[in-house]
């Protein structure tokens, strides 16, 4: 998350139209009837925003006004889908501004950053698997599930040392050159944690993940003697 005290007043204008724009999009995409009438899917729309509320509230805040939490947005994508998956990202982003852990200000940048963009990478990684159509799981649950976290977690980082450079009002270390090396403390939790959801999710309840299909992926193996074959 960014504080908005380390932001221009360009990026923050920028980031809320942006953010409203893929709010807008993502709420004429949602199946809302669905939603209402099936109590499934309430019941996991509100335990996700639960669960990444709860997950953002572990975090590690600075004082150049930045701070670092886990995103979780990987699990959830592949959990709901991308509109109600972004819906969820703004129901707990909400949470957040409410219980002053988050500036109501920057609200757009960080939606962008840490809610939009990740959900669209794992959209993005979970179409190119669908068309592949491989039959094995662990495809799946590796470049939908891991990968595409890892993928995540380092553009989000990426793109938000990029609009802190650009803005100018952030100080940068001096030894921002190492910073590759801790890339990977940060990559790795994140596809660990995403990835072990998934998994999880896949063994115990795999009609949960609406990105998932079980006709191909658990489908019975043939027998040699199988004469349909």
């Amino acid at each position: 998350m960014i504080d908005a005290q380390v932001l221009s007043d360009q990026s923050l204008m920028l980031g809320w139209i942006g953010y409203v724009a893929m709010l807008m999009w993502a709420t004429a995409r949602t199946r809302w009837v669905e939603l209402f009438t099936d109590s499934r899917r309430q019941h996991l729309l509100f335990g996700t925003v639960f669960a990444l509320f709860a997950l953002w509230l572990v975090r590690r805040d600075f004082e150049t006004g930045v701070s670092y939490h886990f995103i979780g947005m990987t699990a959830v994508t592949l959990l709901l889908d991308w509109p109600l998956a972004i819906v969820g990202g703004l129901l707990a982003q909400l949470g957040l501004v409410m219980m002053g852990r988050q500036d109501l200000v920057a609200m757009g940048v960080n939606g962008l950053l840490f809610i939009v963009l990740p959900v669209m990478i794992t959209e993005g990684c979970a179409i190119l698997v669908e068309r592949a159509q491989p039959k094995n799981l662990f495809v799946y649950i590796f470049c939908s599930g891991f990968f595409a976290a890892a993928l995540s977690a380092l553009l989000c980082l990426l793109a938000a040392l990029g609009l802190l450079w650009m803005d100018g009002r952030f100080v940068m270390p001096e030894w921002i050159e190492d910073f590759i090396g801790y890339l990977w403390l940060i990559i790795f939790p994140e596809a660990f944690i995403n990835g072990m959801v998934v998994s999880a999710l896949v063994v115990f309840c795999p009609e949960w993940l609406e990105t998932f299909n079980r006709t191909r992926y658990l489908q019975a193996p043939w027998k040699d003697d199988d004469p349909g074959r």
